[in-house]
Formats: structure tokens, C-alpha cells, sequence
């Protein structure tokens, strides 16, 4: 069965339920756009080639420019309309979601009497479940419309148009929301279940999984056969100060065992109280803010506006930064002890920052 026909069968399924005010791409009408152009350019082709038989070489019906007008002005406007909506509420959805699951301040209180009497979570699940699919068909309804336009017209301006929805934020899996939404059904189903409600959710949550023992930590997300996601939970700046000390002390290896030498990176460049950029990179709190050179009780987004992702130099994407909260739980539940650990780590180096704040404060205004 053809995509377009998959995609429309899931729109009639999940779009009237659950989306009817979300944004899906228009698959369909894009694909007639580029019909149009591939029609249009053979015509054109035969009125300036009278010899040309129609039809005799199926390359005839393909445009070999590597910008075409015709789509231009309809294809790449209205799939960056469409690509800017779906990331949008896709987060927004997500973010209502998630601040149900982990509520503060008084909205705690009020979610824990109401679990006394309705038990919301099975719907939360299934919501959840719904925006996979939602971000799913819609990454894969743009990937393929791309290489579609490349094929049509032997350029490469999908493939460039891929590296400007990253750039402006709006690649759908580089959602840092999506990365949520995984640890998000890890943590329900680490939570405590009724034993029928469990067994149904297993059908659906063996599909995620968290691996913390490995070289390098891991989440997965596996929605189909041919869909599967993974994203590392190393910090980079945590990793890249691990091996420097390791090259800067080499007698390490000549005292430790080996697998204490695994756990001890293990222990130090795992993700805590993790913060994802706009450019989609994720970071410590710690070590975002040191990037960024505010002060962690300043917090990440307090960085000023030139200040450059460490990994990908993207200045601008601190202001948006996003707390992982259903990830930092995660981790927090898989290994407590290590979270424990780097918290006491984070809390004593604020302290540190903040006396050296409060007194440079102080002898600002002594003149000294």
C-alpha cells in the first residue's frame, strides 16, 4: 500500500477524534503541485522540441532545473506553514500533557484528590500514543514530499530545505517535546498499575526503553518496524571533560579496574537536570549555564542572546531552552543514587557561585 493512501487512512481515523484542531500536512494537495510542474514542463519540452515523440523517455516528463517557480511559489511556503504549525502543536499538546503527569505548587494537590476518585492515566497514555503517531506520519509525510520535489526536479533543494527546518527550529524530530514524550511513557510505566490495566499497556510500552549501563546511555523509542528513534542521554560537555581528565592523568588506568573505569564515566557524563536547546542538543543545567557564562541560580535562559550552542555554534538558542522534566525523572528513578550524587555536586558549586556573586557584589559598591 502507497504512503498516500496510509496517510489519508490515518487521517480519517485519528483526525476527527482526537486532532480536529491540529495542523497535518497536505500531502495529497502537495503532490499535486508537483503533478502540475511535471505536466507543465513537458509540454513545454514538446513545444520547443516539435521532433520529441511524446511520452518516448520518461525523463522527458521530469523538469532538470534546480529551482523551479512554479513549485517555489506554492511547494516550500506552504510546507514551512505546515511544518511551523504541526511543531507547534505537537509542543503545545505535549506541554498540557506532561504538566498534568508532573504538576506543581497547588495544581499537585488538586491532581492527587482527584486521583482518589478517577484514575486519569490510561487517557494520558493514549493520548500520548496519539502524538507519537501525530509527529510520526507528519516527519514522514514531509520526508517523503521532499524526495519527491529532488526526484521531480534533479536538485537537491529538499535536501536543503531539510537543514533550514533544523535551523529554524521546526524539524519535527529534533522536538526536544518528542524526547519527553518517550520518558514520559517510561515513567507511567514504572509507575504502579492495576494489574488488567498493566498487562494492556505492556502491548504498548515494550516498544521504550531506557539503558543506563552501556558506554553510552541511551532512550529509545521503537513505533513501528521501520520507525525507530534513539537519543543519546550523554551530556557533551560533561563527556568532553571526562576525557580530559583521563588523558591528563594516565596512571588512572594503572590503579582502577576496568569496569570501574566504566562506571566511573558512566557516573560523570550522564544527563542531570537536563536542559534541550532550541537547536535540539541537550545539556546539563550545570553545564549549559557554564557554556553560556551566567550563573546556575541565574538559570539557562538567562544566558545573553550571542551566546553559542557548544556543540553546533547556533547562537540564539538559549532563550528557548526546555527542562526535561519527565527525563530528569527518569533518570532520577533508574539510578538514584547517581542523582543524589550530582545534586549534592550542583547545589554546592550554586553555593560557591553565589557567595563569589554576592561578593563581588559587595565590593562593587564599596568601590574597591
Amino acid at each position: 500500500m502507497k504512503f498516500g493512501t496510509i496517510y489519508e487512512e490515518y487521517l480519517r481515523a485519528e483526525q476527527d477524534k482526537y486532532l480536529a484542531k491540529c495542523s497535518h500536512v497536505q500531502y495529497k494537495r502537495l503532490k499535486k503541485v508537483l503533478k502540475r510542474c511535471r505536466v507543465g514542463r513537458s509540454s513545454q519540452a514538446d513545444d520547443t522540441n516539435a521532433e520529441q515523440q511524446e511520452g518516448n523517455d520518461e525523463s522527458s516528463d521530469i523538469c532538470q532545473c534546480s529551482s523551479c517557480t512554479l513549485c517555489d511559489q506554492l511547494f516550500f511556503t506552504e510546507l514551512t506553514k505546515e511544518a511551523s504549525e504541526i511543531a507547534g502543536c505537537f509542543s503545545s499538546r505535549v506541554q498540557r500533557l506532561l504538566q498534568l503527569h508532573v504538576p506543581s505548587g497547588l495544581h499537585r494537590y488538586i491532581w492527587r484528590i482527584r486521583q482518589c476518585f478517577i484514575d486519569d492515566q490510561h487517557i494520558m497514555v493514549q493520548e500520548g500514543r496519539m502524538l507519537l503517531n501525530y509527529v510520526t506520519m507528519n516527519a514522514i509525510a514531509i520526508r517523503k514530499i521532499l524526495k519527491k520535489y529532488d526526484k521531480i526536479h534533479g536538485s537537491v533543494s529538499g535536501r536543503d530545505f531539510k537543514i533550514k527546518m533544523q535551523t529554524e527550529h521546526i524539524e519535527l524530530l529534533q522536538s526536544p517535546w518528542l524526547i519527553e514524550l518517550g520518558a514520559f511513557h517510561l515513567n507511567c510505566n514504572d509507575s504502579d498499575a492495576d494489574e488488567c490495566e498493566g498487562l494492556l499497556k505492556n502491548v504498548f510500552f515494550k516498544n521504550f526503553s531506557c539503558d543506563l549501563t552501556g558506554a553510552q546511555p541511551v532512550l529509545t523509542m521503537t513505533i513501528s518496524e521501520t520507525v525507530k528513534y534513539e537519543y543519546s542521554l550523554t551530556c557533551p560537555i560533561c563527556l568532553n571533560h571526562c576525557i580530559l581528565i583521563s588523558t591528563k592523568q594516565p596512571h588512572v588506568t594503572g590503579i582502577i579496574q576496568p569496569i570501574d573505569i566504566i562506571k566511573w564515566r558512566y557516573l560523570k557524563d550522564t544527563l542531570f537536570n537536563p536542559y534541550a536547546l532550541s537547536c535540539g542538543h541537550l545539556f546539563c543545567k550545570a553545564c549549559a549555564c557554564g557554556a553560556a557564562s551566567v550563573y546556575i541560580f541565574e538559570g539557562v535562559k538567562s544566558a545573553p542572546p550571542d551566546a553559542k550552542c557548544p556543540v553546533c555554534r547556533a547562537d540564539g538558542v538559549f532563550g528557548h531552552a526546555v527542562h526535561m522534566t519527565e527525563l530528569d525523572l527518569l533518570l532520577k528513578t533508574r539510578n538514584k543514587d547517581y542523582w543524589r550524587q550530582r545534586l549534592r555536586e550542583e547545589r554546592t558549586e550554586m553555593v560557591k557561585q553565589s557567595k563569589e556573586y554576592w561578593d563581588s557584589q559587595a565590593m562593587l559598591s564599596m568601590g574597591i
